[in-house]
């Protein structure tokens, strides 16, 4: 539970592997959901690589008012960078995503990930983007 304008938030948060053999079941979690997490790993060139094959899943498979927040992890392995901050912020911006570095080792930006993408589903649903009265 979070709070965003003194309410109560309950998120449901599924946690898919990224592994290609988890495809398919992780796009039948993109259906009904309002948001995702997309987190790449900033020690690991390779995990930045498939992100657009992943978000092009997201899009194709979820909602087109979904909101996306990219997650660079392990921002406390600095020294062992492989995809600088600049790179992540740049596909973000290409991509209309929210962009974030962080730390599930240190805690440092997680719950603040989280935060601000409730917050950004929680506009939408009060602009009336998204219809949450039969769910």
């Amino acid at each position: 539970m979070i709070t965003i304008d003194n309410k109560p938030i309950k998120l449901q948060i599924w946690d898919t592997a990224g592994q290609e053999s988890f495809r398919s079941i992780t796009r039948s979690y993109y259906r009904g959901a309002a948001g995702a997490l997309l987190v790449y790993d900033i020690t690991r060139r390779e995990t930045f690589n498939h992100l657009a094959s992943w978000l092009e899943d997201a899009r194709q498979h979820a909602n087109a008012n979904m909101t996306i927040m990219l997650i660079g992890n392990k921002c406390d392995l600095a020294h062992r960078r492989a995809v600088t901050t600049e790179e992540g912020q740049q596909f973000a911006k290409d991509h209309g995503l929210i962009f974030m570095e962080a730390s599930a080792k240190t805690a440092q930006n997680v719950e603040e990930a989280f935060i601000k993408t409730a917050s950004t589903i929680y506009t939408k649903i009060q602009d009336g983007v998204f219809d949450v009265s039969n769910e």
